[in-house]
């Protein structure tokens, strides 16, 4: 996989609308990346075991296989990022229970724009992740609950901290709401959305003073959360 951004990154589209998956072609060339299209899910597993791709545009409804299969087989053999696609938003919820491995989800019908700039925010995360900035600098207490980067630091709340340490253990990865509530909240009590999204704001609130210019905490619609590790040298 080839995770220079300067260079043209390859992208396999397995879309079985022709319209679309041509569409997604055209914006992605234009952005600076080579595609290739795959209309049958079958074709799939095979092809990714001849060819080198850096990342892969999987349709959740497919002819022969469907995206769930495809998405579980490649994440036997391969880590290439993987965004999937889905007509249903409230399929996303399913689809993050069912933690496939995948980098990312987008909802139909969808700006092309956004498309474009969800796959450069995947690569460029990988290639974040690829340069360690795990040794970034941002240390979590534990036993305090405090966060500090670079000689300052903030105290958190039990739940604020609960949420941050879920979120920094897994870079990257999205996590559903009903997901950190089930994680945080594991004495079976009553929450909604809304408590987990009132945490999350308060918690953003704090990491902004410790982490000026930087979000280190990430809302993907429709979708949840994802922690963006923190990088020294920003700003």
């Amino acid at each position: 996989m080839n995770m220079n951004m300067n260079a043209s990154s390859r992208i396999l589209i397995v879309e079985d609308e022709e319209k679309l998956a041509a569409l997604e072609a055209d914006y992605l060339h234009n952005a600076g990346f080579d595609t290739t299209i795959l209309a049958d899910g079958d074709a799939v597993i095979a092809w990714l075991k001849q060819q080198n791709v850096d990342l892969v545009l999987l349709d959740l409804m497919l002819p022969g296989r469907d995206g769930l299969s495809i998405c579980r087989e490649i994440r036997s053999f391969s880590t290439v990022p993987i965004i999937m696609i889905t007509a249903r938003i409230e399929e996303i919820d399913r689809l993050l229970g069912l933690e496939l491995g995948a980098d990312d989800y987008i909802c139909k019908p969808f700006s092309f724009r956004e498309m474009v700039a969800r796959v450069k925010a995947v690569l460029r995360r990988l290639q974040v992740q690829g340069a360690d900035y795990r040794s970034e600098s941002l240390l979590l207490d534990a036993d305090s609950f405090r966060v500090s980067a670079e000689g300052h630091d903030i105290e958190l709340t039990t739940v604020e901290f609960q949420l941050l340490q879920v979120l920094y253990k897994q870079p990257g990865r999205i996590f559903s709401r009903s997901k950190l509530m089930d994680l945080i909240y594991q004495d079976s009590r009553i929450v909604s959305d809304r408590t987990i999204d009132s945490h999350i704001k308060k918690l953003r609130k704090k990491l902004a003073g410790l982490a000026p210019g930087q979000e280190l905490i990430h809302s993907v619609y429709g979708a949840g959360y994802r922690y963006e590790p923190y990088r020294q040298d920003a700003g």
